[in-house]
This record gives structure tokens, sequence and C-alpha cells, in this order.
């Protein structure tokens, strides 16, 4: 005999609750939709919205890139990968569509 818990006690909480795995897959069901709505679709509509930015992409179109660099599109190919983006007007960077986070508006280079 413990002296904390009597016998009794201790051997119906042993016999455990009918309705336990029931709790369990709901509670696992609770937990894949929150993961569903606050990981997964979220990540996908970003995903979504950088897919649609890439093929926006045309010559002349300001821009920002994930490394911190601001240039205007100088050359750009459907069927290759890269872009090449002017930083003024001798310098010249060739980067991953990828890697290009943002277009800016029109005259942002001009007001940096």
């Amino acid at each position: 005999m413990s002296f904390f818990i009597s016998d009794a006690q201790a051997q119906t909480a042993a016999a455990g609750q009918p309705g336990g795995g029931l709790d369990l897959v709901i509670m696992l069901a609770a937990f894949g939709l929150i993961f569903y709505f606050m990981i997964f679709r979220p990540q996908s509509k970003r995903m979504k919205e950088h897919k649609n930015l890439m093929s926006s992409l045309a010559k002349g179109d300001e821009v920002l890139t994930q490394g911190g660099l601001v240039g205007r599109i100088a050359k750009i190919a459907d069927d290759k990968d890269f872009v090449v983006i002017a930083l003024n007007d001798t310098t010249e960077v060739t980067v991953q569509k990828g890697s290009i986070s943002a277009v800016l508006p029109k005259g942002t280079m001009k007001s940096l």
C-alpha cells in the first residue's frame, strides 16, 4: 500500500476510460487542422504569389533582389532562369529569377 494513493484509486486509474482512443483521434485531427491553416496554407499562398511575380517580370521593371540589390531589368529570357539587372549605367549583374523578391514602383532607383 502506498502512502500517497490508496489501492482502490490506483486500480481504477489503471483501467482507463473507455473513450480514451477517440480523444486521441480528435486531438490529432485538431493538430492537423492547426498545421494546415497556420503553416501549409500560408506557405503555399506565398509560393503562388512568388510564381506569379516571376511570370510577370518584364524588361524595364525595377526590382529588389533577396541580396538587397536594387536595379532595373536589362535582359530577360522566358526559357532561361536568369535575368540581367542593371544597377546603374555601367554595372550589370546576372541573377536567378527566383532571387527577385519584389517589383518596385517606377522611379524608385532615382529616389535612392
